[in-house]
């Protein structure tokens, strides 16, 4: 195996490309990410890694405007993601210079998905450590896309992406409908997150209920609907226990 994971351009014998397979080990060493579409909304909610005592906070950012009507996401390497947010951002602009008329969501994700798919088949370079989640409305329909370090993308219902995405995804598959309101929509991510999330103060949340509106949720409100989170997993954990010793 080892002189087929030298190059980005030479294919195994079984067919894999094996930089790009580091590419998502990358990515799935990630922080936690979560994207959510409602019936009306779209929630990203991701994972704060601790920042050092005398770091600003600020400077970290795991949610990130493209355009006016597009936001982005990404679990994997982050300087990866500022080259290649960096990159989106200028094809919206440019676009809106030629054809003076604003990107789609789906023109933007094609347009990283491609990014990224150049970059396995170039010798001397890399695979990007990272997959996205691009989120927008398109036509008054909330979407949510999610790009891979192959050149994939694709649209979803509801994704994670970064450690323990498989039980993430699983936690989704069991509790997201199509119907969901704005306010269900955002509690869901929540929920989800705190599966491998220990507290509120590690949760960044953005939500986007309309064209060019979106807006991020302070932490406050992020703390109080998880309180409220924990206090209902409490009450059915003691119901569930009053039934046990009634039964028996």
């Amino acid at each position: 195996m080892a002189k087929y994971d030298k190059a980005i351009t030479i294919f195994a014998p079984d067919g894999n490309l094996f930089q790009v397979q580091y590419a998502f080990e990358a990515v799935n060493r990630g922080s936690a990410t979560v994207g959510i579409k409602g019936k009306n909304c779209v929630v990203l909610a991701v994972e704060k890694k601790t920042t050092a005592a005398l770091q600003d906070p600020h400077t970290i950012r795991k949610i990130l405007q493209v355009d006016e009507n597009i936001m982005m996401t990404f679990a994997g390497l982050q300087a990866d993601a500022r080259v290649l947010v960096d990159k989106a951002r200028l094809e919206a602009q440019s676009f809106r210079f030629n054809l003076e008329d604003e990107p789609t969501l789906e023109y933007i994700a094609r347009f990283v998905a491609e990014t990224q798919q150049s970059y396995t088949q170039k010798g001397g370079v890399r695979p990007f450590g990272i997959s996205t989640f691009m989120i927008g409305i398109d036509n008054n329909e909330p979407k949510l896309y999610v790009t891979e370090p192959s050149g994939a993308y694709s649209l979803w219902k509801a994704n994670a992406i970064g450690r323990n995405s498989k039980v993430l995804r699983e936690y989704l598959e069991k509790h997201h409908t199509d119907e969901l309101t704005n306010e269900q929509t955002l509690k869901l991510a929540i929920e989800t997150l705190l599966e491998v999330v220990e507290s509120s103060k590690n949760i960044e949340i953005c939500v986007m209920n309309g064209p060019k509106a979106f807006k991020m949720i302070p932490d406050e409100q992020i703390a109080e609907i998880v309180k409220q989170i924990e206090k209902e997993r409490e009450d059915e954990a003691a119901a569930k226990q009053g039934g046990a010793a009634a039964k028996q």
